[in-house]
């Protein structure tokens, strides 16, 4: 049995092609809302999704809550604005078929912005673990930038096909999307005890988008490889600030 698992908020633009391409792939269907305003839990529960409501607090923890919820041995991560395309779809459904043979599965994750696969700018195609046996994986707690961790023993298979990543419709979506998660790596930066002064945070903010453009490449995405530029000098300028807010906080709590 595999069930695939899913977090949303607020995902009613692209749930449903998420969700179509999971048909004949997965027997169960698990979504974690935090309390969508749209339609997304209305869809969700007409696919069949057993949909449970939970504050968002972190993406490792509410993607490890997604996945103890499921009742499958293997379970399959997968945000609301990813898709299955056919070869990966029927290599899932082959595996099934023979039965699984490894522990855990990746496979290449194409990352799109408005529509474009993307080359460069940070997110050329990677090889991601998205299907694994919970028993001997799991997602970590990181609030941002998580990941799953398994036993260094074990060396996940790659099969073929893609899983696509619709990152946005638009540049706007995206940017505020990105702006969002630079107030959960603040908060992380503030944990660790790092505190960047006004001018740092510039700083860190230009070698960003510096960054993007030489050794994430972003040329290799035109216009938009540079407008990702700017959006990572924007965001990285956000979590440097929120870290430093953050962090002067919890002195002043801890003064008092």
């Amino acid at each position: 049995m595999v069930s695939a698992a899913i977090i949303t908020y607020n995902e009613a633009r692209n749930i449903e092609r998420c969700l179509n391409s999971l048909i004949g792939v997965v027997d169960e269907i698990v979504v974690v809302d935090s309390f969508s305003t749209d339609a997304t839990v209305e869809i969700c529960r007409r696919y069949g999704a057993v949909v449970t409501s939970r504050s968002f607090d972190g993406y490792g923890s509410q993607r490890q809550y997604a996945a103890g919820l499921t009742h499958g041995r293997y379970v399959l991560s997968i945000d609301a604005d990813e898709v299955l395309d056919e070869q990966l779809r029927n290599n899932i459904i082959a595996l099934k078929k023979r039965g699984f043979d490894h522990r855990m599965y990746a496979f290449k994750v194409v990352h799109l912005i408005c529509g474009h696969p993307m080359r460069g700018s940070g997110m050329k195609p990677d090889i991601q673990t998205r299907l694994f046996d919970k028993r001997y994986a799991s997602w970590n707690l990181a609030d941002v930038d998580e990941r799953v961790t398994y036993p260094g023993s074990v060396n996940p298979c790659i099969i073929g096909g893609e899983m696509h990543h619709y990152r946005c419709n638009d540049l706007e979506e995206l940017a505020y999307k990105e702006l969002r998660n630079a107030e959960l790596r603040g908060r992380t930066l503030a944990a660790a005890g790092i505190n960047a002064p006004g001018p740092l945070c510039w700083f860190r903010a230009a070698c960003a988008f510096l960054n993007c453009h030489t050794r994430q490449g972003a040329l290799l995405d035109g216009a938009t490889g540079n407008k990702v530029a700017m959006l990572r000098f924007r965001t990285t300028l956000a979590t440097y600030r929120s870290a430093h807010r953050i962090a002067n906080q919890l002195k002043e709590d801890s003064g008092r």
